[in-house]
Formats: C-alpha cells, sequence, structure tokens
C-alpha cells in the first residue's frame, strides 16, 4: 500500500478559479498530478471552512472561508481522506463547520478529525487493502474550534484521552498513523513538551507521528522504530510569499511488512503548487535532514527552544500588557523599552509564571476569562 499525505490545503483568492474549474493537473504540476494519482489513498488536511455565509467566531487571529465552489477541485484532487482537526475549521462557527462536512459528505469523501461532539470528533479512519489495515487518527492543539462533549468543533489532544485513543486503535489494525496539528508556526525544531508529546504516541502504537501547522518544513526523528515528523509545510496554501511558505514536503509511505517513510520536495508557484527540481529537492531535503542530525544532539532542543523563546517573549508580554499599538511602538523605537521593563517588575512576572504553569491556577483562570468576555459557548 502506497500513501501520500499532504500538510494543510486552503484554497485562496488566487486560485478559487482552479478548484471551481476543477483543473488539478494545473493546481499540482503535470510531474506531481502524475505521482500524486500513483498511490492508493492520499490525505490532506483541509484547514478552512468550506461555507459561503460570513459568521466568524470570537477569536484571536485570522478567520478564514473558503466559498463552497471550491469544493468541486477539491474532489477532483480525489482525497481518500480528509482531515478537520486543526485551528480553523469552526472559524465560521457551527454553521461553518456544518456546510464543511456536509459538502464533503455529499461529495463521498471520507474525513476525520472534527464532529457534532468531542466524542465524534475523536474517531479515527480504517483504511485496509491487500491484506493491511491502516488506522488514522488525528488530533489538534487546544486553541478557539476545539470540540467539547456539547459543541461540536475539532477533536483536541488531550493526554488523558487521546493517548488511549491511539492505544485502542492499534489494537485494531497493523499500522497507525497520527496527524498532530501543533507546533509553533515558523519554528522548524520541536520544543521539548512537542517531542516528549511525540514519543509518547509512538509509544501507545504510533508507527508515524506528522506534526503539521507550523507552516514550514521542521525536521524528523526515528523513535522505537518509528518516524516522527515535525513540521512537513503546506500543501496548498499560498497566503504569504516567503521561504517558509514557499517550500513544503509530501510525507510517502510505502506500507507492507514494514513502513517505509521518504519525502517528496515541493514548491508553491504563484496560484498552484509543483515538483521541486532536482537542485531544489536537494537543498530542501538537505537542511530538513541537517536538522533532524541536531535533534540527535544532547540539549540541542532545549537551547534552540530557549533562543526562540528569548525571541518571541517581548511580543507575548506586549501583548499582555494592555499597551496599545502606538504606546507599544513609541516604547520600542524611543524609550527602548523602559515602559515595558516598569510594567513587568520581577513578582509580576513570577505571578504570570505561576498562573500559567500551575494546573490549578491555569484551569481557572481559562475558565474565568471565557467567563469574563461575556460569551462562554456553553464551556467551550
Amino acid at each position: 500500500m502506497k500513501v501520500i499525505i499532504g500538510g494543510d490545503l486552503v484554497p485562496t483568492s488566487t486560485n478559487y478559479d482552479l478548484f471551481e474549474d476543477e483543473d488539478s493537473k494545473k493546481l499540482l504540476g503535470e510531474e506531481l498530478y502524475s505521482l500524486w494519482n500513483s498511490v492508493e489513498m492520499r490525505i490532506f488536511n483541509l484547514e478552512v471552512p468550506l461555507t459561503d455565509q460570513n459568521t466568524p467566531i470570537q477569536k484571536c487571529g485570522p478567520n478564514l472561508k473558503t466559498p463552497t465552489r471550491t469544493i468541486k477541485g477539491i474532489k477532483k484532487l480525489n482525497p481518500s481522506l480528509i482531515t478537520l482537526a486543526n485551528n480553523h475549521i469552526l472559524d465560521q462557527g457551527i454553521n461553518g463547520l456544518n456546510s464543511t462536512t456536509a459538502l464533503l459528505e455529499s461529495e463521498k469523501i471520507p474525513f476525520i478529525g472534527a464532529g457534532k461532539n468531542i466524542s465524534d470528533a475523536s474517531k479515527p479512519y480504517i483504511f485496509r487493502k491487500n491484506g493491511i489495515s491502516v488506522g488514522f487518527y488525528t488530533c489538534a492543539e487546544n486553541e478557539f474550534t476545539i470540540a467539547t462533549e456539547r459543541n461540536p468543533g475539532a477533536n483536541p489532544f488531550d493526554p488523558l484521552e487521546s493517548l488511549d485513543h491511539i492505544n485502542k486503535l492499534k489494537s485494531e489494525c497493523d499500522y497507525v498513523v497520527v496527524l498532530y496539528h501543533g507546533g509553533k508556526e515558523h519554528y522548524r525544531y520541536p520544543s521539548p513538551y512537542l517531542q516528549k508529546v511525540c514519543r509518547k504516541i509512538v509509544e501507545k502504537g504510533a508507527d508515524v507521528v506528522i506534526c503539521q501547522h507550523s507552516h514550514c518544513v521542521g525536521s524528523f526523528e526515528e523513535y522505537n522504530n518509528s518516524t516522527i515528523i515535525y513540521g512537513q509545510g503546506n500543501f496548498i496554501f499560498n497566503k504569504y510569499d516567503n521561504e517558509y511558505w514557499r517550500t513544503s514536503i509530501l510525507v510517502y509511505l510505502n506500507i507492507g511488512e514494514s513502513v517505509n517513510v521518504s519525502y517528496v520536495p515541493i514548491i508553491t508557484d504563484n496560484n498552484s503548487i509543483r515538483l521541486a527540481n532536482a537542485r531544489e529537492s536537494h537543498d530542501i531535503l538537505a537542511a530538513f535532514n541537517n536538522r533532524s542530525k541536531e535533534l540527535l544532539q544532547e540539549g540541542v532542543i532545549e537551547s534552540k527552544y530557549e533562543q526562540f523563546a528569548n525571541e518571541k517573549i517581548e511580543s507575548y508580554l506586549r501583548a499582555l500588557s494592555g499597551v496599545g499599538k502606538w504606546t507599544s511602538r513609541i516604547d520600542r523605537k524611543i524609550m527602548n523599552g523602559r515602559l515595558m521593563k516598569r510594567k513587568y517588575s520581577k513578582s509580576r512576572l513570577l505571578a504570570i509564571q505561576n498562573f500559567i504553569e500551575c494546573e490549578a491556577h491555569r484551569e481557572l483562570l481559562l475558565k474565568g476569562l471565557k467567563g469574563f468576555r461575556g460569551d462562554n459557548l456553553s464551556g467551550r
């Protein structure tokens, strides 16, 4: 059995017409189109609701939306399975999610990762062929689109539940592939916690773990005879024109007596994608392999993540401070950050750390925030 797994797919205004015209050859390019259709199973993450209504939820970050007519091109890509466990599938509320799932059902496209409640959203998918069974499970980090016992949305990663789901799935099939929608955007290495989570997923039965969401090619490691991929980049999603978004990999699984994992570099080219040429493939894979070798060195993950955190902490503190955009800009450009330093004493920083780090404080803080903003959506 041969399987190709792509990252995030979001039709944008630049290629709505290609999707509506079902022009999958132009969307993928001739060479990639041929490869894509040569395998038994094709999978990607649909990271946008398909709807013609504008019903955005309250959240931070963009509320994505794609017109329903793009389902034609999505169908033409001949997906064997679409995953919906991501941080945007509920961007247009219940109406947007229902519109998306209704379209997929009408086109007879299997999907997992989102549903009318958390029980529905957490269901896996098992593909059987030639005497081989492969189970697929997908989950997402907790943001604004997560399902609950009473509300629809995406399947969250819950260490008290998801690991049991994966372990049960392994008992029902030969191989398990887990698609984990998590990790920090534009960061090419796992955080220490993400590595711990993915390794535990392997210990519970996964043969392949693929972290999506980071919008860039990351790194990988072999662990307990399984493969963990920390970021594969996008599939078809051309929101930005930079090196993070321009280069990606498809994950190619050749499954028989074992799972052989290989990588297919792709390039975003204007409003479509294509196979990377020989030089581009060499560069993408060389960097991917070099970062992966770094992961083998003791302390590298921790040191790189500490450096990344030091680069990002000021932006988080400014967001938490409540200081306006212009005041913040004046503080950075003219006052050299003195305003922020006065605002955040050591005692205040320790209090913030405790509120986030301590489970009891964090749970109470989150519940209180949802109620304080006045739209506590029945426990979401």
